[in-house]
């Protein structure tokens, strides 16, 4: 239109660094991290970010270069989601749970010019430079972030040939100046960070995210969490994480408190929540589950009803109302890695509220709807790519398209332009539509039992099988079968001082579901995870395609 002009007077590009900027200006006394004894206000987190992206750039970090970091839900973590932005670098943030050879293979595909690694994870650190010095790959700069913000045992790797490579976070703040300014993006598509995906069902894949994605994620962030200003959040959900799902940013935007826990557990939660008068946190089922089964010795009054978010796997419906019971509320929203985490959100409709309580569970562990920072969100055929019906019960593929999409895979245009196929982002995710628009899911592509013909829905399997009062966790994979093609096997672990046998189970979920969709094969054992909480099916289903076919004589009883 005649007369309009784009500037620097109306146009930046978008970045969430810029939330941190504000906060120092708006919130600037106020606490913005707690990390056991340590505290930082939002002041003095903008100066030790400004000197962190300072001195990365006095290290030779430049725009687009890749800063990795292992470090669990800390206050370093913390900064260098900013700091690192700051410089123009991209974060790269690696799972703790990853042992010295994945985090090789990480640091020489992603080409990480710098490694910060908490104390905790030293020798894994170690590990793995050994490893990537064998491929004559160039070595990233070492730094190690000391526990309580002490001098680094930097002589806990004198064995190696790192130490002129090695630097302590502490000290290398020092080298950074606070007026340093700021290298923003060029482009708001430009790269922020680098996350890979958890491996659950294949090997990792780099995730690039944008300064514009991240920056509106964070905005849906606070929206689907019900954050007002200055809300005090406790890390459950790990920084590594898709950027622990952009609240790394979120909480800055709003002047909140970040509460580090640096291993979860349920004794910790509590505890956080009645010391810091926490009043958000999230986390996978696996977390959930962890808080219903605390022990009356753990549990400590809630102050106030308790905001969470849980996303990762679908929550069964009996979790959800434990959860209401003990006074929290629960959200329930889905996403994956490409989506920068929560997607979509189980947005509640005050017609619900006079519902019973067991129905009110059932329909929050639905999906929902697709959150403000994505345009479209549509269960769809996957090789028409039509929309199936809204009839609760027509499979189809989820898909997504959107701002909050990520930008691909790193050095791997194959694998993106499959994703892409269409012009919709391909989830892999199987669900139906219901007739209010929300969503629900049924299983991964790649889970789902074909048994007989008919599908299984492993989720559906699952949450029965946690509706039994013995039934801690539990997952359902599909085993081989001569007769039927493949049939329900799951892995349970019983709650303390509980019993069960095979039979019992698999009687009570003929009591409940239909008898194709029972499991034929019970194993009782841990289930393996991931650091999100997400069950390995990929290990559980090579265990069971190594157990070999059911005999026909017990099929022919089942």
């Amino acid at each position: 239109m005649e007369g309009t002009v784009k500037c620097s007077a109306n146009y930046v590009p978008l970045s969430p660094i810029s939330f941190l900027e504000r906060s120092a200006i708006v919130y600037g006394d106020r606490v913005s991290v707690i990390d056991g004894s340590v505290k930082y206000t939002w002041k003095q987190a903008l100066e030790r970010c400004l000197k962190l992206a300072s001195a990365l750039t006095q290290l030779g970090i430049s725009y687009g270069d890749v800063v990795a970091v292992l470090a669990p839900n800390t206050s370093a973590i913390y900064e260098l989601h900013f700091g690192v932005p700051m410089a123009g670098a991209i974060l790269c943030t690696f799972n703790v749970r990853h042992d010295s050879a994945m985090v090789s293979v990480l640091l020489r595909h992603s080409e990480a010019k710098v490694l910060f690694v908490d104390h905790q994870f030293v020798e894994v650190a170690r590990g793995a430079l050994e490893l990537l010095s064998l491929t004559k790959s160039k070595l990233p700069r070492l730094v190690i972030v000391p526990e309580s913000h002490k001098q680094s045992h930097i002589a806990s790797i004198s064995n190696t040939n790192f130490n002129s490579n090695t630097l302590d976070y502490e000290g290398l703040l020092l080298l950074g100046k606070p007026e340093y300014e700021i290298k923003r993006p060029k482009d708001e598509l430009d790269p922020i960070s680098l996350n890979y995906t958890s491996g659950t069902t294949s090997s990792p894949k780099g995730v690039i995210y944008s300064h514009r994605g991240a920056y509106l994620n964070s905005l849906a962030a606070i929206l689907l969490n019900g954050m007002s200003s200055m809300p005090v959040y406790l890390w459950t959900v790990p920084m590594f994480h898709c950027n622990g799902w952009c609240l790394t940013w979120s909480v800055a935007a709003q002047g909140g408190t970040n509460v580090c826990l640096r291993n979860v557990s349920a004794k910790g939660i509590f505890d956080a929540i009645s010391l810091h008068k926490v009043t958000h946190l999230g986390g996978a089922p696996t977390v959930l589950n962890m808080i219903v089964n605390a022990l009356p010795s753990e549990r400590k009054p809630l102050p106030f009803k308790v905001e969470v978010m849980t996303g990762a796997a679908p929550p069964p419906a009996q979790i959800l109302f434990r959860m209401e019971e003990l006074g929290f509320n629960v959200t329930h929203s889905y996403g994956l890695t490409e989506t920068y985490g929560p997607g979509t959100v189980c947005a509640w409709k005050p017609e619900w509220d006079s519902l019973p309580p067991t129905e009110k569970a059932r329909i929050k562990s639905r999906q929902g709807v697709y959150h403000l920072g994505l345009d479209e969100m549509d269960i769809k055929d996957p090789v028409t790519m039509k929309s199936v019906p809204s009839d609760s019960k027509t499979i189809g593929e989820v898909m997504f398209r959107g701002n909050t999409v990520m930008n691909g895979y790193l050095k791997n245009l194959e694998a993106t332009e499959e994703a892409f196929k269409g012009g919709w982002f391909r989830s892999g995710d199987l669900g139906v539509m219901h007739p209010d628009g929300y969503i629900e899911l049924k299983d991964r592509s790649k889970d789902i039992i074909i048994s007989g013909g008919e599908n299984i829905s492993t989720i559906e399997v699952e949450s029965v099988l946690f509706s039994h009062p013995a039934v801690l966790e539990a997952a359902v994979v599909g085993r081989p079968d001569d007769h039927w093609g493949e049939t329900p096997c799951a892995s349970v672990k019983l709650k303390e001082g509980c019993n069960a046998n095979a039979e019992d189970i698999i009687k009570f979920c003929r009591d409940h579901l239909p008898h194709y969709m029972c499991p034929r094969t019970i194993v009782f054992e841990d289930l393996p995870k991931t650091s999100t909480g997400k069950t390995q099916k990929f290990v559980l289903r090579a265990k069971a395609k190594a157990m070999g076919s059911l005999i026909k004589k017990n099929n022919s009883k089942l």
